[in-house]
């Protein structure tokens, strides 16, 4: 069921979410806030298809705050979603306008779920120093999705993470594999080739941070266009195109895109393995980032390490 709301106020908005409450079993039992600030010029389908998915595994509160144009006459529109609209979620799109746009967090503090952790997820453009943002003040967690890290990294707090960390899981998982399969062995140097995008940088990152070794970091023109972070955009292909890991016995670990949907993995003595690796979707992304809220130090050294490549 989709209800709007036409030049409301936050007490209409949560008088209907407890109307709704009453009506739809589905919408009770939420373990966290989801805060969403975005623009109206934003793809807001595809935020909303992210976040209904991820709600599957953590039903939550989901507001999503639009910001129009700040000189136009200040009003408040609102979407309530419940239902099949909203998966395991209720989800309430905000589209400030006026002088509102300017303050989301009193917007959306009547609002909040109480006694629960609150999280937000900025999926294009976002402050540079999201602990300090007025959404970012009041949420346990800030999520990012970044198209370069460097403000973040100066900036980082307990707390702050990005979408290309999540988006990297899976290779990681790979990567550490490969390496327990030659244990006998060190790393001595490492190669990586990549989209210059986040994903690639903060991989590099958490090579330097985990192995303590030199990292070379090259861009793949060919693959320069997926680069760039953007909710309305999935990327064809991985962002890392290849990792060689140089030994210390003279021989090489090698993972590199074999197609859109698979790694090849090369390890001294053994035969050449292929294992599935597909680009994560954005729910996927969102969902891994919500069963963390605490703070990741690995994340945070590695995204301190990346900007020393």
């Amino acid at each position: 069921m989709i209800h709007y709301l036409t030049d409301t106020t936050t007490t209409d908005i949560a008088r209907e979410l407890n109307l709704a409450q009453e009506h739809y079993t589905l919408t009770t039992g939420r373990v966290l806030t989801l805060i969403i600030v975005a623009s109206v010029s934003d793809d807001v389908e595809a935020i909303l298809r992210a976040s209904r998915d991820a709600s599957h595994e953590h039903p939550a509160r989901v507001l999503i705050l639009l910001t129009a144009d700040s000189s136009d006459e200040t009003y408040l529109d609102a979407e309530l979603r419940v239902g099949g609209e909203a998966g395991a979620s209720e989800i309430v799109v905000m589209t400030l306008n006026g002088a509102m746009a300017h303050h989301p967090s009193a917007i959306v503090t009547p609002l909040l779920l109480p006694d629960t952790p609150i999280v937000a997820w900025w999926p294009n453009v976002h402050p540079d120093q999201p602990a300090t943002d007025p959404i970012g003040q009041i949420a346990q967690r800030r999520i990012t999705s970044a198209a370069e890290l460097s403000a973040l990294a100066h900036n980082y707090a307990p707390g702050d993470s990005d979408t290309a960390w999540s988006a990297i899981t899976a290779w990681r998982g790979i990567v550490a594999s490969a390496l327990d399969r030659y244990p006998d062995h060190r790393v001595v140097k490492v190669s990586i080739t990549g989209d210059g995008g986040p994903e690639h940088a903060i991989a590099a990152g958490w090579l330097a941070d985990a192995l303590g070794v030199e990292v070379s970091s090259q861009v793949d023109d060919s693959a320069h266009t997926n680069a760039r972070a953007d909710i309305s955009v999935l990327a064809e292909q991985f962002a890392v195109a290849e990792l060689i890991l140089f030994m210390d016995d003279g021989e090489q670990v090698r993972i590199a895109r074999a197609d859109n949907h698979t790694v090849s993995v090369e390890i001294p003595g053994a035969a050449r393995s292929l294992v599935a690796l597909n680009v994560r979707s954005w729910a996927e992304r969102l969902s891994e980032e919500l069963r963390h809220l605490d703070a990741d130090e690995i994340y945070a050294r590695s995204l301190r390490a990346s900007e020393q490549l």
